[in-house]
């Protein structure tokens, strides 16, 4: 998926449009656990993005170092270099100063379009800026940032949010900071049986975390207080495991026959009701499934929330792996105003928490 590559390529391009002797890019692939793994180098992406970018990107084998001096030392004015993985050293993840000046030995002007790991205080986000005399924000981190922004402070009403997914306690800060802003909150995923057994209803054996019913009780009463109409579904798809052969069964919320069983989508009442709460929205967020998404007996009511989303006269934001896959799946992504590149980044951001990769900038 080179989704992050293709996102990147706007600021890339105006850099170089606008004069920069050389463009060096830096940036992490999985969890090396700080050492190198070539598995995960960078490598092909730099194969890739000279692809996209029409013109050949140059790779340093390390970001650090002789390796990285040698590359910037090398190259041709207009030139693309990208590092090695910065998880390749474990100073990385540490914030390390000593790591972080390395970094910005390579530089005249530090750029972060990395929205997807603003959310982390790490050398190449936060400490880096300290030795840089320019640190400003991409073209992608400023749209992700106004997006994002313009819901949570001036949305265009009705303004829905739903929120999918398996735990609570994933999403907790989201859904309390949005039940003071949104006119709809929709719940789907294994996230809504803790709320629904927080009522009483039996949920068989889906997923609960039971230790946060108590709050769950205290979302749904703040909502009510707003006059935030708070959404669980009605009915559900449930299954005696979650494997493509499962035996399924529509049901009402609640119904006893679940017993020994777990809910594993939304069933066809929860669609049509979400549906029509989507379609009168003027501003939607999105962020994670309404069921187990990666197996198609489970997949429908996902899809059908993609295409709800797609329908909407005005604003939609989809983030999350799995809600930016259906809104691929369903062939709709190009509706979609504006399909965010940070996971993570975007559920702190809507839970009302600061950024460090944007705190660390000049323009925070």
């Amino acid at each position: 998926d080179d989704a992050r590559i293709r996102a990147s390529l706007p600021t890339i391009r105006e850099l170089l449009a606008r004069g920069a002797r050389v463009v060096v890019l830096a940036s992490h692939l999985g969890r090396p656990k700080g050492k190198p793994d070539p598995a995960l180098s960078l490598r092909p992406v730099a194969d890739r993005l000279a692809e996209l970018l029409g013109r050949p990107v140059r790779f340093a084998e390390d970001c650090v170092g002789e390796a990285a001096e040698r590359a910037l030392a090398e190259a041709p004015p207009g030139s693309v270099i990208l590092l090695e993985n910065l998880r390749f050293h474990p100073e990385e993840e540490r914030n390390d100063e000593g790591f972080a000046r390395a970094l910005a030995r390579l530089a005249d002007v530090y750029v972060n379009d990395a929205f997807g790991a603003a959310h982390r205080a790490h050398a190449s986000t936060e400490a880096v800026t300290r030795f840089v005399p320019d640190a400003v924000a991409g073209l992608l981190m400023e749209q992700e940032l106004e997006f994002l922004g313009r819901a949570l402070e001036r949305p265009e009403r009705p303004f829905v949010a739903i929120l999918g997914g398996a735990k609570v306690s994933d999403k907790l800060e989201v859904v309390r900071n949005l039940v003071g802003r949104v006119d709809a909150l929709l719940i789907g995923g294994a996230m809504a049986y803790t709320f629904l057994r927080a009522r009483g209803v039996d949920v068989g054996r889906s997923l609960v975390e039971p230790e946060l019913e108590p709050e769950a009780r205290r979302i749904e009463e703040a909502a009510r207080g707003r006059a935030v109409a708070f959404e669980l579904p009605l009915d559900h798809v449930v299954a005696d495991r979650l494997e493509p052969d499962a035996a399924i069964e529509t049901l009402a919320v609640g119904d006893p026959a679940i017993d020994g069983r777990l809910g594993a989508d939304i069933g066809p009442r929860t669609i049509g009701r979400y549906r029509d709460r989507i379609r009168s929205a003027r501003t939607v967020v999105w962020n994670g499934p309404m069921g187990v998404f990666e197996i198609d007996a489970f997949a429908r009511g996902t899809l059908e929330i993609a295409r709800a989303v797609a329908s909407v006269d005005g604003t939609t934001i989809v983030g999350g792996g799995d809600s930016i896959a259906a809104v691929r799946k369903a062939g709709v992504a190009d509706r979609i105003t504006h399909i965010s590149t940070g996971g993570g980044a975007s559920l702190e951001f809507l839970g009302g928490r600061r950024l460090p990769g944007v705190e660390a900038l000049a323009d925070r």
